[in-house]
């Protein structure tokens, strides 16, 4: 799957739209399996603001990429409204970027020719595709690699390139399923720095996916933790630290960085419990 969703008819909006879920449940149909069907997500009522950075946690299986999904248009809600800059969500729309957890890159498309395939697909002239992937592979360090091939690059370079041909589409939303998660910890946290870099330049609103909560402070303006499934809205923490926070090379060591990582592990490990309690009485 391309990390970019293509097909739309909807209309442009304006950079950093707001997201609005108004009490949107999702329910699958039941499986072999006990964690195969049933409610998903149960009454979520989230709204993030235009521009804004926000991470999402909980617990496994609590439906954080389920979300993703309904806001990317990649699935529906079962009940409530999905809306992103005041219009329904009714499908996949180059509106909306995503990143997903494995590169995807097309291994016999050069760099160059990944991050062009999103514009191209959408009407963009050879040329105008061309600058807009040259200036977003450059932004993130990769204008020495545009010839190459994804089999010729890092897994933190093949990210890079995922970063970029989810934002050369412009989008107003940016979505991101665990993108980092296949990384080492030092290249993650140096790519954490480009992507925030990249929401600091560009204004778009960011919904970021991790399971690693000290990732989702150090990256977020508000943290949001689901509760155990079906996922709800348990939480949503603020987070007040500098805005360039790859300008703070201590910023991972000071006190309020630490408070905050701990206020939401707290309410995390009560989730998980939670979790843990549900499936022994199942």
């Amino acid at each position: 799957m391309v990390a970019t969703a293509i097909a739309s008819q909807e209309t442009p909006l304006s950079l950093g739209s707001e997201v609005e879920l108004l009490g949107v449940s999702k329910s699958r149909p039941k499986g072999t399996g006990r964690e195969t069907g049933g409610l998903v997500l149960s009454h979520v009522h989230l709204r993030l603001e235009p521009g804004s950075f926000v991470s999402l946690v909980g617990p496994g299986g609590c439906g954080k990429t389920t979300l993703l999904r309904l806001l990317a248009g990649l699935e529906a809600p079962s009940a409530g409204h999905v809306r992103v800059g005041g219009q329904s969500v009714q499908g996949p729309s180059p509106r909306r970027g995503i990143i997903f957890q494995d590169a995807n890159l097309f291994p016999w498309l050069s760099v160059l020719k990944n991050t062009t395939f999103g514009p191209l697909s959408v009407g963009a002239s050879p040329g105008e595709a061309e600058a807009r992937a040259t200036h977003w592979l450059t932004f993130l360090g990769l204008g020495k690699f545009l010839h190459r091939y994804p089999h010729e690059l890092s897994g933190g370079m093949q990210q890079r390139v995922a970063i970029a041909r989810a934002i050369v589409n412009e989008p107003e939303l940016l979505l991101a399923d665990e993108p980092f998660g296949g990384l080492d910890w030092i290249t993650r946290e140096l790519v954490c720095d480009e992507l925030l870099r990249l929401w600091h330049t560009t204004r778009k609103t960011f919904l970021y996916v991790t399971h690693a909560l000290e990732e989702a402070v150090y990256v977020s303006q508000r943290v949001v933790i689901l509760s155990a499934r079906p996922g709800t809205v348990a939480r949503v923490i603020e987070v007040n630290l500098p805005e360039q926070r790859w300008a703070h090379a201590d910023l991972r060591f000071t006190p309020e960085y630490a408070r905050l990582v701990e206020e939401v592990r707290e309410v995390f490990a009560e989730q998980t419990a939670l979790a843990a309690s549900v499936r022994a009485h199942v």
